[in-house]
């Protein structure tokens, strides 16, 4: 059996960065440095209780920090875990720029080149005009 590494956090980071609606709030909340529950709930077509849900799975996942003030509970962006997991990713982007790298050498070197007309355009020719126009017939 394969032995992998552990890594809970980042587990956690991608499962929370999966839903659309998740990284949406992230996103207000990186264009505004704190909102309150209510107004980062406002523009979003699904419930309140829904939108708490979202922000327990950020706040598991250590993507957002929420601070009660009185009744209001405020809610902050911690961009940490993002950047472990670009960390991740950096990785594999390395891989697929070698790769795409390769692959632009190979079309340079590729003496390959296609011709002005391609002969199966040539051969094609505009089909003759219907004798009757499409649509409904008019025996009766």
């Amino acid at each position: 059996m394969v032995n992998y590494q552990q890594q809970p956090a980042l587990d956690r980071t991608f499962a929370a960065l999966a839903d659309p609606t998740r990284r949406a709030l992230l996103a207000r909340l990186d264009a505004e440095e704190s909102l309150s529950v209510s107004d980062l709930a406002r523009p979003f077509p699904v419930s309140l209780p829904a939108i708490m849900k979202h922000l327990d799975v950020l706040s598991d996942a250590g993507l957002i920090v929420r601070k009660k003030t009185g009744r209001t509970v405020a809610c902050q962006l911690t961009p940490a875990p993002m950047e472990q997991a670009m960390n991740w990713l950096a990785r594999y982007e390395r891989y697929w720029t070698d790769q795409l790298d390769r692959l632009a050498d190979f079309l340079e070197k590729d003496p390959w080149q296609p011709s002005p007309a391609s002969p199966s355009s040539a051969a094609s020719k505009r089909r003759p005009p219907k004798s009757t126009k499409p649509g409904r017939s008019q025996k009766k």
